[in-house]
């Protein structure tokens, strides 16, 4: 494990403190890869991730539920029906139970069975994404959302915590950049990660924009705002207003490009994409 601190160190980048730029000139985009290259493979199973990382993705972007048995798994929905040949919630499922199950063939990934490509129809454990990124061999960031509701509540947040600090993730070294994020849609879930792990920043997402955050200002101690496209679409104007707050703004999920153009040509931090390789093309940066 002291391998896998150390290699997360070296490969740490930070996307989250670009330069506040006033002039017509763009600053550079951070792209985020949504639930891995999810266009071309499977999401949230190892193949997208090492897609997005092969396609040069800033960051990788991941779900994470809690199993029956106390595993944070990468799985979007409360439930295992659409993206696997199995039926259940993921929080009434053990990590064998998942793992028993096809999580690519609905994507159309290969289905040899004498051969069958595992990295591409696995569930896959955050601690194995960990891994991998940790194994990048180049800089790579992680921003993991905490999926709420869900009948183990904080115990999410626990677990998360945990894992992170057994990869040197939850106190990053003085002076040093979080190469993790973790947002979600809960400002208690972002709460929770707040006060067991104060140096880990939080994403504040948002489906629509209340009116208590237009002018802004986000949950008390977040500063990155996720707000997603169909806001910056309506309201251009609020990623300058979130950046007079002195906040950031990491947009979902940003995949046409009309979307790229308008989030960097008003100032977007970052973007949450399925198709990182697409979108690094667009920005000039392959």
């Amino acid at each position: 494990m002291r391998e896998d601190v150390e290699r997360w160190h070296h490969n740490a980048v930070t996307y989250a403190h670009p330069a506040r730029d006033n002039s017509p000139e763009r600053h550079e985009l951070a792209v985020i890869a949504h639930r891995g290259a999810s266009e071309d493979a499977p999401e949230h199973t190892l193949a997208a991730y090492r897609r997005a990382i092969e396609d040069g993705a800033d960051a990788l972007e991941c779900d994470v539920r809690l199993t029956a048995d106390g595993h944070l798994v990468c799985v979007h929905d409360r439930r295992v029906n659409r993206t696997s040949n199995g039926r259940g919630a993921v929080s009434s499922l053990e990590l064998a139970d998942l793992a028993a199950l096809d999580f690519g063939s609905w994507k159309g990934a290969a289905t040899d069975q004498e051969a069958p490509d595992l990295d591409a129809t696995s569930v896959l454990p955050l601690e194995r994404l960990l891994e991998l990124v940790a194994d990048a061999g180049r800089r790579v960031e992680l921003a993991i959302e905490t999926k709420h509701p869900t009948r183990w509540a904080g115990q999410v947040e626990a677990r998360l915590l945990e894992l992170l600090g057994r990869f040197g993730l939850a106190q990053p070294p003085a002076g040093e950049p979080s190469p993790v994020r973790v947002m979600s849609f809960s400002a208690r879930s972002l709460h929770r990660v707040r006060a067991g792990a104060p140096a880990i920043p939080t994403v504040y997402l948002m489906q629509f924009l209340s009116p208590r955050h237009r002018d802004g200002r986000l949950p008390e101690g977040v500063h990155i705002a996720g707000p997603s496209i169909r806001i910056i679409r309506k309201d251009p104007a609020y990623v300058a207003r979130l950046h007079r707050a002195g906040n950031r703004a990491h947009v979902w999920t940003v995949n046409d490009p009309i979307d790229v153009e308008l989030c960097a040509d008003i100032g977007v931090d970052a973007v949450i994409t399925n198709r990182p390789k697409q979108v690094l093309s667009q920005l000039g940066r392959r």
